[in-house]
């Protein structure tokens, strides 16, 4: 098992330290720094930014949304970020939510599984720089209509093929992910819980002929180290509230689904209620400290290289770490004691 890094948003006041974690990660030996996107800061600028102050480590969107570029477009950003790093990019997609979608990028939200497979479709035939003729239900290139021209990328990709991972929390979507990509982005990840989400990807990879071997399974994971467990799972309950409470509306919001299968469900409804009125305290405190647990790494390094064991035992192969601390320097203490907890482990690759 791997370590990766993963920096979540940017540009709100800890512009900084992400950077100064991204070179530590990349001194460290970090596998891979992966950066999101939500409505606020892009993912490929900050990309960009943190390749060009790194020597070595692979760069990640995690994930960058399919709403909010044309595959042709995405194509583009991603055989530029390739180049640019010398062949470093992996490529996470994730078609959001239908709140995302719909109000920030006005793209209908239907029938996501049928536009991810198109999407990525067109996002490899440019890459392999073939000239870009696509009849699909969500998409066709050139337009039937018009003086629209069959092109062919003009970059040259450092590698013949850019990893592409997709952002997955659904059956449907996992089983996607299983089938048509190299790696899978996960969220909410627990080694107790993961059979059903690693049963929906073995069927995707059956799908065309393949097994897990190979494939990259990558969750994020928060990680808060001290010496009583249960004081740092306090550390995490805003992360985990937000997006068992927040992300999505009262009907839809895949997050709060996975928390019920996971087997929490009275206190999944219990945060999304108090998210939604607006009782933020009293969302992060109905998340159970079991639940806290069981999707991050807490308390000291020992009990840390347990959770790691576990994590890889699970099938996890590479762990996007997000160090719950505000202050840099603790920050960059924690990549490092993550180092020592995975040598610890025993579980290096």
């Amino acid at each position: 098992m791997r370590l990766g890094l993963n920096l979540g948003y940017w540009g709100m006041g800890n512009d900084h330290q992400n950077l100064a974690l991204a070179v530590e990660a990349d001194r460290l030996g970090y596998d891979v720094v992966w950066v999101a996107e939500a409505y606020g800061s892009d993912a490929p600028s900050v990309l960009a930014w943190v390749g060009a102050r790194t020597e070595r480590i692979g760069l990640g969107s995690a994930v960058m949304q399919i709403p909010a570029r044309t595959p042709a477009a995405t194509a583009m950003t991603a055989a530029t970020l390739d180049t640019l790093s010398q062949g470093r990019f992996r490529l996470g997609l994730g078609v959001s939510g239908p709140q995302v979608s719909e109000g920030w990028h006005g793209v209908r939200f239907a029938k996501p599984l049928g536009r991810t497979r198109e999407y990525v479709d067109i996002v490899r035939t440019a890459l392999r720089r073939e000239r870009l003729s696509y009849a699909g239900e969500h998409y066709r290139l050139p337009l039937p209509d018009g003086p629209g021209a069959a092109l062919k990328l003009t970059v040259h990709p450092v590698r013949e093929e850019i990893p592409v991972y997709l952002a997955s929390i659904g059956p449907k979507n996992t089983e996607l992910a299983g089938e048509i990509a190299d790696g899978w982005l996960a969220v909410f990840f627990s080694p107790e819980h993961a059979g059903e989400q690693l049963g929906y990807l073995a069927e995707g990879r059956q799908r065309v002929g393949k097994d897990l071997a190979g494939f990259d399974i990558a969750p994020t994971v928060p990680i808060c180290p001290g010496d009583d467990w249960r004081a740092c799972a306090d550390a995490i309950r805003g992360y985990a509230a937000l997006y068992v409470g927040g992300m999505g509306s009262r009907k839809q919001n895949f997050y709060k689904d996975l928390v019920i299968r996971m087997g929490f469900a009275d206190a999944a409804e219990e945060v999304q209620r108090r998210y939604l009125e607006r009782d933020h305290a009293g969302a992060m405190a109905a998340l159970p400290v079991e639940f806290l647990d069981a999707i991050a790494l807490l308390g000291p390094v020992e009990r840390i290289a347990d959770r790691m064991q576990a994590f890889a035992q699970a099938g996890v192969t590479t762990l996007s770490l997000v160090p719950m601390l505000q202050d840099p320097t603790r920050g960059v203490e924690t990549l490092r004691l993550a180092v020592e907890a995975l040598e610890l482990a025993g579980v290096c690759k």
